[in-house]
């Protein structure tokens, strides 16, 4: 599907963790500034895909097209509460028959999570936001991506031919910042 352009989005701890042991994302690792980052970002986006864990937790996710991955339909559903989302399990049907159940053919695709989906996207992304939260830790949490905390999120985004780009600072009193990651 040439007509999507592809990027990821997440924060990480310092040492790779989006999620703590229970596979909820801490409060430490919720900042204002990347939190509108985030939020403005989504809301360019035309469609977000993520796990059924994954969501966004922001005023104007119920306006936006989903593709939610899951193993509860064989294939592809409309999603039982929120008529903006397409559930999908990749083992029965196509991304792109996704893409075309949610009427999305074109634009930009947010792929927000969790670590088997990042990593299915992986030969796809243009481009790749990674946040970093630098002063915080989350001991026994999870990774970003498979194989954090073997590799760090840098060395699994440059194993996908991505380079990272000059980072942006967020939040300097927090140490917060995020690094595009792109192809080529």
């Amino acid at each position: 599907m040439a007509a999507l352009t592809f990027e990821g989005y997440v924060i990480v701890s310092a040492d790779g963790m989006l999620a703590d042991a229970g596979g909820l994302m801490p409060e430490s690792l919720k900042f204002d500034a990347d939190q509108q980052f985030f939020s403005s970002s989504l809301d360019r986006a035309d469609l977000i895909v993520h796990g059924r864990n994954s969501f966004e937790d922001q005023p104007n996710s119920p306006k936006r097209t989903r593709i939610v991955l899951t193993r509860s339909t064989p294939g592809l559903a409309r999603h039982p509460d929120n008529p903006k989302a397409t559930l999908w399990n990749p083992a029965g049907a196509s991304f792109e028959d996704a893409c075309a159940i949610a009427g999305v053919a074109s634009g930009t695709a947010a792929i927000i999570g969790g670590p088997g989906v990042f990593a299915m996207f992986a030969n796809r992304y243009d481009t790749f936001w990674l946040s970093e939260a630098e002063r915080v830790r989350v001991p026994g949490g999870e990774g970003a991506f498979p194989d954090v905390p073997r590799h760090t999120p840098q060395a699994i985004l440059a194993s996908w031919g991505l380079k990272a780009d000059a980072p942006r600072m967020l939040d300097a009193a927090q140490s917060v910042t995020v690094t595009p990651w792109r192809r080529g």
